[in-house]
C-alpha cells in the first residue's frame, strides 16, 4: 500500500501530458497595402522611373560600338517594381536588309522567339519591357522608333520605354543614356493615323510633345564593381616584378589626354547633318504645300460646281419645273484628304536635336579654347 501511495504521489506531483491541439481552421489574410503596391496585378502605377542595370549598359556600349553607323538596336527585359521598371537584361537584334522586309521581319520574329525561349529555359528574365536604339548626334526621331514604340505601348504590360545611346556621346567618354516614351495625345492621334493641321491643334502636338522623357538611373551590381576594380589596379609587369620600385607606375588604365581635346571632331559631320535635315524639312514643306494648292483648286471646283447646280435649280423652280437631283460632289471631284505632318514633325526634332548637340560641343570647345589661350599667354 505505500509503494502505490508514493507512485501515486509521484505520479500526481509530475506535470500533466500535454495534450494534441485541436487542429485549426486555415485562416487568410489580406495582402497589406506595401505588398499590394508592389505586386500591382492590375498594372495601376504609373512608371516613374526606369533602372538599368550596368551589365545591360555594357552590352548596349558594345553591341553600339560594333554596329555600323546607328543601326544598333535590340530588346531589353527586366520587370516594373512599384512605379520602377527595372532593366536587368538585353539582347541585340539583327540588322534587317531592305531587299525583302516581308522575309526580313519573319526572320527578325524567328529569333527574338527563340532568344525568348532559350532565357526562359535558363530561368532568366524573359519579360520584354521595351527597346533600345542606338543614335548619332542625339538624333533620335524617326518613323522606325515611332512605329516600334507605338506597337509596345499598346501590347506591353506597362507601355514600355525606349532607351537610347548616343554613340558620339560615348566616342567622347560619357556614356549617354536616355529613356523616352510615347505622350498620350501623340498616341492618341497616331492611333486615329490623323496628323492633320486641326488634328495637331486639337492634340496641341509640335515635335517637342511627341516623346516624354523618363528619368534614368543606373544601378551598378557586384559583378561590374568587381570589373572595374580589377581594372583599376595596377598590372604587374615584368619588370615590375624584378624591380618592385617600378611597381607603383605601372596600371592597367593608362593615362587619359581627352580633357586636353578639344572635342570639335564632330563640329563638321554636324553641320552637315543639320544643311541635310533643313533641306529634307524645306523639300518635305514644299510638297505640302502643292497638296494643300491641289486640295484648294479641287474644292474651287467642287463648290462652283454646287453653286451652279443650285442656281439652275432656283431658275426651274421659277419655270415651274422640277429640281434637278443633288448629286454626290465626292463622286464627281477627287479631294485629296489632307496630308500628314508627320513627318514634317520628325524632321524638326532632328533639327533640334542637331542644333543642341552642336550647341553643347561648340560651347565645351570654345572654352577649352580660351582656357589653352589663357595658358599660352602665360
Amino acid at each position: 500500500m505505500a509503494a502505490t501511495s508514493m507512485a501515486a504521489a509521484l505520479a500526481a506531483s509530475l506535470p500533466a501530458a500535454p495534450s494534441a491541439p485541436a487542429p485549426s481552421a486555415p485562416t487568410y489574410e489580406a495582402i497589406p497595402a506595401s505588398m499590394a503596391k508592389v505586386i500591382d496585378i492590375e498594372a495601376e502605377i504609373p512608371i516613374t522611373s526606369v533602372q538599368l542595370d550596368a551589365i545591360v549598359v555594357s552590352k548596349i556600349v558594345k553591341h553600339a560600338h560594333e554596329a555600323p553607323g546607328s543601326s544598333a538596336h535590340g530588346l531589353l527585359l527586366g520587370l516594373d517594381l512599384d512605379g520602377t521598371l527595372e532593366v536587368s537584361n538585353s539582347f541585340p537584334l539583327p540588322r534587317h536588309g531592305d531587299d525583302d522586309d516581308d522575309k526580313s521581319s519573319k526572320g527578325l520574329a524567328r529569333y527574338q522567339g527563340s532568344m525568348l525561349r532559350s532565357l526562359k529555359e535558363v530561368q532568366a528574365d524573359d519579360s520584354v519591357i521595351g527597346f533600345y536604339q542606338g543614335m548619332t548626334l542625339g538624333s533620335f526621331f524617326n518613323q522606325t522608333l515611332v512605329d516600334t514604340q507605338a506597337i509596345h505601348q499598346e501590347r506591353l504590360r506597362h507601355g514600355g520605354i525606349v532607351i537610347v545611346h548616343d554613340i558620339s556621346q560615348t566616342a567622347r567618354g560619357n556614356a549617354s543614356f536616355r529613356a523616352f516614351r510615347l505622350t498620350r495625345a501623340f498616341l492618341d492621334a497616331y492611333k486615329k493615323s490623323n496628323f492633320s493641321t486641326s488634328s495637331l491643334i486639337d492634340h496641341r502636338l509640335t515635335f517637342s510633345s511627341i516623346l516624354e522623357e523618363v528619368p534614368l538611373k543606373v544601378r551598378a551590381n557586384a559583378l561590374v564593381s568587381s570589373f572595374l576594380g580589377a581594372l583599376a589596379e595596377a598590372a604587374p609587369s615584368p619588370a615590375a616584378q624584378a624591380n618592385p620600385a617600378l611597381a607603383s607606375s605601372s596600371a592597367a588604365i593608362p593615362p587619359s589626354y581627352t580633357r586636353l581635346n578639344l572635342g570639335t571632331a564632330n563640329m563638321p559631320r554636324n553641320l552637315e547633318l543639320i544643311t541635310e535635315a533643313l533641306d529634307n524639312y524645306k523639300t518635305e514643306e514644299g510638297n505640302l504645300a502643292y497638296l494643300q494648292r491641289q486640295i484648294a483648286r479641287e474644292r474651287v471646283r467642287a463648290d462652283a460646281y454646287v453653286a451652279k447646280r443650285k442656281e439652275e435649280n432656283a431658275s426651274r423652280v421659277a419655270a415651274g419645273l422640277a429640281p434637278l437631283p443633288e448629286e454626290d460632289v465626292s463622286r464627281l471631284f477627287k479631294i485629296p484628304p489632307e496630308p500628314s505632318r508627320l513627318d514634317s514633325m520628325l524632321l524638326l526634332g532632328r533639327i533640334d536635336a542637331y542644333g543642341k548637340s552642336l550647341e553643347e560641343t561648340a560651347s565645351t570647345g570654345l572654352v577649352k579654347m580660351y582656357a589653352a589661350k589663357a595658358n599660352s599667354g602665360n
